[in-house]
């Protein structure tokens, strides 16, 4: 009995985060806004120009919505960027929250766009541990490959989040010193903006909510490796 409410703890802390940010988006994101006369990708558009950005884009993604340094755009997904919804109005100041940290050259976003370019290596590093492990074995005539298994694992599944959860200060910052100031001058009414807050906070979490679910597949990593 212990053991199974210590499963059912243990995954309530994985994948509720992420149920918790796909309800809260998704509750938002049924009815248009009647006193909004523009979609969130022509929101994302306007926000842009209206501080000078006019050479970052906007485009359409099947990725999710996110703000691309490399390339200096912001892709919405087709509900957020054609959409007249409180989420796609709310998600696309968020990502253009990102745009401003950007152009402003802010030291966390920085940091965080060094980072992601050092997991993606990561990842590559690990994968070729994990391809590597058994020739290891085989020279060095060791008992066990795990050491290059879950160095390998750490690298494919856990760098992510760690990247995650220390620059989570940036995901709040875009959300609520960037977006919030933004969308409560007047974009949204007072009666929309508690529910633009959690749509902001939820924004937030996303890719911590994301990658805490990579976790699970790092336990049974963890958990092959000592068989």
């Amino acid at each position: 009995m212990i053991y199974a409410i210590a499963i059912f703890l243990v995954l309530v802390l994985i994948y509720g985060p992420q149920l918790w940010v796909q309800w809260i988006l998704n509750r938002y994101n049924r009815k248009a806004e009647e006193n909004f006369p523009g979609t969130g990708g022509e929101l994302a558009r306007h926000l842009l120009d209206r501080y000078d950005l006019q050479e970052i884009k906007v485009e359409i993604t099947d990725l999710g919505d996110h703000y691309d340094p490399m390339t200096r755009t912001v892709r919405l997904t087709r509900d957020k960027f054609e959409g007249k919804t409180l989420t796609a109005i709310t998600v696309a100041a968020h990502e253009c929250g990102h745009a401003y940290q950007h152009a402003a050259a802010e030291p966390m976003f920085m940091m965080r766009t060094r980072l992601a370019t050092i997991s993606v290596t990561a990842q590559r590093v690990g994968s070729f541990l994990l391809f590597a492990a058994p020739f290891a074995v085989l020279i060095s005539r060791a008992p066990s490959a795990a050491v290059f298994n879950i160095a390998g694992a750490f690298l494919i599944m856990g760098f992510a989040i760690v990247m995650h959860l220390l620059t989570l200060p940036v995901e709040f910052d875009a959300s609520f010193k960037k977006a919030l100031p933004l969308l409560s001058s007047g974009y949204l009414s007072e009666k929309q903006m508690p529910a633009a807050r959690s749509i902001l906070r939820a924004a937030a979490w996303t890719y911590v909510a994301a990658s805490l679910a990579t976790l699970l597949n790092f336990w049974r990593w963890l958990a092959v490796l000592r068989r």
